[in-house]
């Protein structure tokens, strides 16, 4: 399961960023004597690479051809529309149908530029006090109907109300109210927070008279509930067939009012998007050798390094190709219930990975593809790395008698496998770390004196292909007397005990962007930890955490946001919360030769199909799709 911003921050991939925000006017509009001005883009560290008057965006190709379809492959299956409430597994590509206020390129340094949507331009004083988006004029659903002030508050007004996670994300807006027709107040109860202004431009926008309304039969329809009728939108897609559980298409809107907007001149080349479902990895694989869909992302490294050997990868008709990953780091690992009263003690938590042994299942499974994850921000430069220094040990020192004391004085790494040598040492050292806890080894069992019991700890996962880390790990388990329990459940019987944190341990992945905000909270934070919708699934209720990101909240420079994240991240990986398990910094795909994207990628690039079209000449010389 990844959690990734870009789905709630730039949406399309997560992006909403935290640090100065620093919105300069290109082109500025008319304002009122002393207001802000309005500008048509904003960014967190200085000025956005594209002018108001620019017609595209450098990376995408203006004259792609409008034409095609492509087939996209999902996992786990949905039964419901509605992205609202927390309820039933969402549509894969939903999206589509729907846009934001505002939206990021993918293509500058300052990763947090943002470009008008459903907004032409936006502004805020000084102090980030509010923030007011003015709505594009042009702006319609796909009935026709304009998109109003009122839609923008009616949606804010029922996300906070029916999503537990996202009104605890935007838990600092004191109000949403109209300023005249177009315009949009966000009002906050705190003042310096850069990043509060820009989270709101990422807000799905939602028909209010849709939702209100009444279906085909008459029937009121209730945006509270789970729904299979398809809904109404402003995006460059609308839904055109589905089979619940199983696909959905969505084809391209004609008169979509926004074609000619610099966002989105050069994308939505398709005619057509389907998405098919899959509920097993092998199935699924077997089903893109078949031609049965044309974009596959590989996430085994094993499966990358050994079975891309069929006919059509020979003859040319199926093509990989590996994209750098720049746009985010990830923590993936096994994440450790902090509710149970097993996983309380820091050594406990720290002995478990000891028992892990990346080194040898990177070897044996992966082809040795994959690198170990020694930070919550991986693969960026908001990793933290030898020993704090400079304003980052001036953070730190604000918490120094609240964190482990390896914090100022050990880099953090992982223990070093391999090799049974290096495993036998390993393991004794998680016996010895088990025995510090109050654990005795008796009769080959871990044994917890106060109740006489083994310790066991149970793995939930939802995918079979997960058995090849968790069997290895499992087996140096027992080797030290941890008895070891994994347990497949079907992705609905997942997704909803992690909900309701019913697990001892589970793999999960969280994304982060490169300009980490306000959305730590929903991650590591206190006050999350009771929530049932937040993301601190693990339950860390840490009061120096909790201050650590604050200073990434209010940091008043990118150096400062650096070196707040740097502290966080290494207060984090001393508690030892979870056991780090392993990242790519690149993305492995295969597709069925079918397309054609830019020659260079944007280097934040969201992958596949925004930017990409349907070359027919490949197609030709391909075969047509089965």
């Amino acid at each position: 399961m990844v959690i990734g911003r870009r789905a709630w921050k730039a949406t399309a991939a997560i992006a909403v960023f935290a640090g100065v925000l620093s919105v300069t006017a290109l082109a500025a509009l008319p304002a009122k004597a002393e207001e802000p001005e309005w500008h048509h883009a904003s960014a967190l560290n200085g000025t956005p690479k594209y002018a108001a008057d620019v017609l595209h965006f450098d990376y995408v190709n203006p004259e792609a051809p409008k034409a095609g379809s492509v087939r996209l492959a999902s996992r786990g299956g949905f039964d419901t529309f509605n992205i609202v409430p927390p309820k039933g597994n969402i549509a894969p590509g939903i999206q589509n149908i729907y846009e934001n206020l505002m939206e990021p390129s993918l293509d500058e340094d300052d990763i947090s530029a943002q470009y008008g949507a459903l907004a032409d331009a936006v502004r805020f004083p000084d102090d980030y006090s509010w923030v007011e988006y003015r709505l594009n004029p042009e702006a319609k659903w796909h009935d026709g109907e304009p998109v109003t002030a009122e839609d923008v508050i009616w949606s804010f007004e029922k996300w906070i109300e029916l999503n537990p996670q996202r009104k605890f994300y935007f838990q600092n807006v004191t109000s949403a109210e109209p300023v005249g027709d177009s315009v949009v107040r966000f009002t906050f109860d705190t003042i310096g927070n850069r990043e509060l202004p820009k989270i709101m431009g990422q807000l799905f926008i939602l028909p209010k008279h849709w939702w209100e309304g009444t279906n085909e039969k008459g029937e009121k329809r209730d945006i509270s509930k789970g729904s299979l009728e398809a809904p109404l939108g402003s995006g460059q897609y609308r839904i055109k067939d589905f089979s619940p559980n199983r696909s959905v298409t969505y084809e391209r809107v004609e008169d979509y009012w926004g074609k000619d907007l610099p966002i989105r001149v050069g994308t939505g080349n398709f005619d057509e998007l389907r998405y098919i479902v899959f509920l097993d990895d092998s199935v699924q694989f077997e089903a893109f050798k078949g031609d049965q869909y044309d974009y596959h992302v590989e996430r085994s490294s094993s499966q990358w390094a050994k079975r891309y050997n069929f006919p059509a990868i020979e003859d040319g008709r199926v093509v990989k190709e590996v994209f750098p990953d720049k746009s985010s780091g990830v923590m993936q690992g096994f994440f450790l219930n902090l509710r149970r009263d097993k996983f309380r003690d820091p050594d406990v938590r720290r002995a478990l990975n000891y028992a892990y042994d990346f080194e040898t299942t990177n070897k044996i499974v992966s082809a040795n593809l994959l690198k170990r994850i020694n930070s919550y921000f991986s693969g960026t430069e908001l990793a933290s790395s030898g020993l704090p220094e400079g304003k980052e040990l001036e953070i730190l020192e604000e918490v120094r008698d609240q964190v482990p004391p390896e914090v100022f004085t050990e880099e953090f790494r992982n223990p070093i496998g391999g090799d049974p040598r290096k495993v036998r040492t390993n393991l004794r050292e998680a016996v010895n770390l088990f025995r510090k806890a109050g654990y005795e080894l008796k009769d080959r069992k871990m044994i917890d004196p106060a109740t006489g019991e083994q310790l066991s700890i149970e793995f939930l996962y939802r995918d079979k292909g997960a058995e090849r880390t968790l069997l290895p790990y499992a087996k140096n388990l027992e080797a030290i007397g941890v008895k070891p329990i994994l347990r497949i459940v079907d992705p609905s019987q997942f997704i909803n005990r992690i909900r309701s944190r019913d697990f001892d341990a589970t793999t999960l992945a969280i994304g982060q962007s490169l300009s980490p905000g306000n959305e730590q909270r929903e991650y590591w934070g206190t006050e999350a930890a009771d929530n049932p919708s937040s993301a601190n699934y693990m339950g860390i209720k840490n009061p120096a955490v909790d201050h650590l990101i604050d200073k990434i909240i209010f940091a008043e420079d990118r150096e400062t946001l650096v070196a707040a994240t740097h502290a966080l991240d290494r207060v984090l990986l001393w508690n030892h919360y979870l056991v780090p398990q392993f990242y790519t910094d690149e993305t492995r795909t295969a597709r069925w030769n079918r397309f054609g994207h830019p020659e260079e990628m944007p280097e934040f690039s969201t992958g596949f199909p925004a930017i990409w079209w349907y070359d027919q000449a490949l197609a030709d010389k391909t075969g047509a799709a089965r």
